[in-house]
């Protein structure tokens, strides 16, 4: 049975370390850090050979062991190690006292990547271990040492502290080959005579691993990301940003033909304003046009300069709002098109509010209405340099206790230059 776990264990180290020169490769780019010292100390329990009467004590401390440790990748590693344990007999043996010495090189399988840890936890961690080594004994009972081979597993749990530290415990068996003396210290014929797996060794322990390196994360915790989702990912983005309806005409910008169409007017499939007629005003603009020399209160042969500078041109607010009411966006864009068609023209935008509130307030709600106007134009298309905001403050031209009265002084206007 012996033999087989040593066979299976051999074969995953060898099949590990050729995984991790293929992903090593795969890797190169990949910053992190690979390299590790890995400490431990804890108890040491050896269990057979043994005399007749002799048995260890199932409480030596003495257990230590260093290890230098290189990761391929976040997957596969070497460590080279020293390992030491001092053992002697329960209070029913014979009584005997010896240590143990070895060095190993290991094959190290990180099992908490391998099997995607990282999607429940990222404190926690599983290793396995396992490789060949030298090692000897020494015994009160024998003069020399006794050398052997041995064979080395283990397992070992791990606890992030820190991108720097991480708290393990380990558990690992030694068997070793050609064993002549029993760890009690006598040489027994059937023992000396058996050149195989003919002694056995455990060691529980806890300790650190210290991470060195320039690089955020060691390879025992290092996730890198996946290409594929990368790429699916930068896709999506590229998607969302040709979604984008800069004016909200209801047209994605990568279809817009007129990506700074007027605010409200209607827009064909890409994205331009219906203009029936072919004269350049866009049919919604052109109508308010109408509506606005229709007015009464307009004088007969009047220009546009005159309809606009005259004050028929308003943009109005409700109470307490620095925001237009939606039908006078209509205005808002009837001024955006003559500008647009007149483009050495420059306008004052005025703002104005009620005599409900303090002067005070008055004064910044006029200027926040003025404010909110001009912005809207300049991202319609037209240079911020050609519009001038200001505030009046209250206009105290109409009965204050008149609601009706009120509405039409809550306002912006516009004066051509």
């Amino acid at each position: 049975m012996k033999k087989v776990i040593v066979f299976l264990s051999l074969s995953m180290m060898f099949t590990s370390l050729i995984s991790a020169q293929e992903e090593a490769k795969k890797q190169d780019e990949i910053d992190f850090n690979k390299w590790s010292i890995d400490f431990n100390a804890g108890l040491s329990k050896p269990t057979t050979p043994f005399s007749a009467n002799y048995y260890a004590s199932n409480t030596n401390f003495i257990h230590g062991d260093l290890g230098l440790r290189y990761m391929f990748n976040n997957k596969f590693g070497l460590k080279l190690d020293v390992g030491y344990d001092s053992f002697k007999n329960k209070s029913e043996s014979f009584e005997f006292e010896g240590q143990y010495y070895r060095t190993d090189l290991q094959g190290v399988l990180n099992l908490g990547r391998v099997l995607n840890f990282e999607e429940w936890t990222n404190t926690v961690n599983l290793q396995a271990h396992t490789g060949l080594g030298f090692s000897f004994m020494t015994n009160d009972k024998f003069e020399g040492n006794d050398d052997m081979t041995n064979f080395i597993l283990g397992l070992t749990a791990q606890f992030r502290l820190s991108n720097r530290l991480a708290l393990n415990a380990d558990f690992t068996m030694i068997n070793n080959v050609n064993q002549t003396y029993t760890f009690d210290g006598y040489e027994d014929p059937s023992v000396a005579g058996d050149r195989g797996f003919n002694s056995t060794l455990y060691n529980a322990s806890i300790g650190f691993s210290f991470y060195l390196g320039k690089n955020e994360k060691h390879a025992d915790w290092f996730i890198p990301r996946n290409k594929q989702l990368d790429e699916l990912e930068a896709r999506v983005a590229e998607l969302e940003t040709m979604m984008n309806d800069t004016d909200r005409d209801g047209v994605p910008d990568y279809l817009d033909v007129e990506p700074n169409s007027i605010t409200g007017v209607a827009v064909d499939t890409k994205g331009r304003a219906v203009d029936m007629n072919n004269n350049g005003i866009p049919d919604e603009i052109e109508s308010y046009i109408e509506k606005v020399k229709g007015n009464q209160t307009a004088k007969e042969g009047q220009s546009i300069e005159d309809i606009i500078n005259g004050g028929y041109v308003n943009v109005y607010f409700d109470t307490a709002s620095s925001k237009p009411r939606a039908d006078s966006y209509a205005a808002i864009n009837f001024v955006v098109q003559y500008l647009k068609s007149n483009p050495g023209t420059s306008v004052e935008v005025i703002g104005y509010a009620d005599e409900i509130g303090t002067s005070e307030y008055n004064d910044k709600l006029s200027a926040a209405r003025a404010s909110f106007v001009k912005d809207v134009i300049i991202k319609a298309g037209v240079d911020a340099s050609r519009l001038v905001d200001v505030a009046k403050g209250e206009d105290a031209s109409v009965d204050v206790n008149s609601p009706h009265a009120r509405k039409l002084v809550r306002r912006v206007t516009f004066k051509l230059k």
